[in-house]
């Protein structure tokens, strides 16, 4: 017996508007959990990544050692770097936001102090002129010049991290990724699409956002975005 025309579920096609009236609630506790790993992961990232970048910035032989392990933690594949973090974590959402947090620091580390190392001396001698003590001469001056990099810098990492959160599915805290593997596991075109298009909508929105704020910060850089 064949399914009704107009009952795409039946017939498993890989656009099906009942999909989304169906599995709404599904749906949107996937994108929010998919939200809130990305988030916080990003965050995290962020929080380390800068003190790293500003010890590697005032002490040389610091850098060395910070790039090289960054470097070699996003060089290991994302299954072996969960696999590695398991006895630690357990399967549960830390995992992955653990995970995503090493994989984010090698290029928020490197383009922090990119930035930073790209601030003219002359300005720094400037502010330093005009009474300017360390802690406001980085506040005020060296951060602020230094954004542009590091926003670059962000919404890669932001972008990646939309990515590999549907690595978690092996875990059970895909987001999306619980939707796309289930779905290709049982063979659920519907699912497997509208998951995948939703993950690259979340992708390009939060660019899209990052974009905005440092349009926002860096107006003297605008005409260069």
């Amino acid at each position: 017996m064949t399914a009704p025309p107009d009952d795409c579920l039946a017939r498993n096609d890989w656009l099906c508007g009942s999909y989304l009236t169906s599995r709404r609630e599904i749906l949107q506790d996937a994108v929010i959990q998919h939200l809130q790993l990305t988030a916080v992961s990003v965050s995290v990232g962020l929080l380390l990544a800068l003190p790293l970048a500003l010890a590697a910035r005032r002490w040389r032989w610091a850098a060395g050692p910070v790039l090289g392990v960054t470097t070699i933690l996003y060089a290991v594949p994302s299954l072996a770097m969960f696999s590695l973090l398991l006895p630690v974590y357990g399967l549960s959402a830390s995992l992955v936001v653990a995970g995503l947090v090493l994989y984010s620091l090698t290029l928020l580390v490197r383009n922090i102090l990119a930035g930073l190392r790209a601030v003219p001396e002359e300005t720094r001698q400037a502010a330093r002129g005009m009474g300017y003590g360390p802690i406001r001469l980085l506040v005020a001056v060296e951060l602020p010049l230094a954004l542009p990099t590091a926003m670059a810098g962000l919404r890669i990492v932001t972008v990646s991290a939309v990515s590999l959160v549907t690595v978690g599915a092996i875990v059970g805290y895909g987001g999306l990724g619980n939707l796309i593997y289930s779905g290709m596991n049982t063979h659920f075109k519907a699912q497997v699409l509208t998951a995948s298009v939703l993950c690259v909508v979340i992708a390009v929105c939060a660019d899209l956002l990052l974009l905005g704020v440092q349009r926002l910060l860096t107006p003297w850089t605008r005409g260069q975005l």
